[in-house]
């Protein structure tokens, strides 16, 4: 396969691959992590006027769904890429941090604090994480083979 086109198809499949592990961890988070009673989670006026009902407990699940979900993302463009791991794992973690963007802007009554702790920590750091690993095991995988 030409190697440009499979870098694409890394950054598609790694963007795709975050959304999926984010709204994964979301669920599975909203399990352990409830949020109170009466709230509906996918009305924002509903979110809106409860705010005051939310701990810092609840915001756990949200930082790591974002901050797994481009994690995975960041590792399935990093061993689908051809060449570039970095500067793809990065693509993908854009467009995930420009999703996050776009959830602070319409849930702008959440917490400042949270806000700002996830797109700190939940995006690039987590992409550039994602790309040490899949080296390091690329390495580990290269000393094995004995080449």
């Amino acid at each position: 396969m030409n190697p440009i086109l499979r870098n694409i198809l890394a950054v598609i499949v790694g963007a795709a691959v975050a959304m999926v592990v984010n709204d994964l961890v979301g669920s599975i988070g909203g399990k352990f992590l409830p949020i109170p009673e009466g709230i509906d989670p996918n009305d924002l006026e509903s979110i809106k006027a409860n705010i005051d009902l939310y701990t810092p407990i609840h915001f756990i699940a949200p930082f790591l769904a974002h901050a797994l979900g481009t994690l995975g993302g960041a590792i399935v463009a990093c061993l689908l890429a051809t060449s570039h791991r970095m500067t793809l794992a990065m693509i993908v973690s854009g467009f995930h941090f420009m999703g996050g963007i776009t959830m602070c802007y319409l849930l702008s009554f959440q917490p400042l604090s949270f806000s700002l702790l996830d797109l700190a920590f939940a995006y690039f750091p987590m992409a550039y994480i994602g790309v040490k690993i899949v080296e390091r095991f690329k390495k580990k995988e290269v000393k094995q083979s004995g080449l």
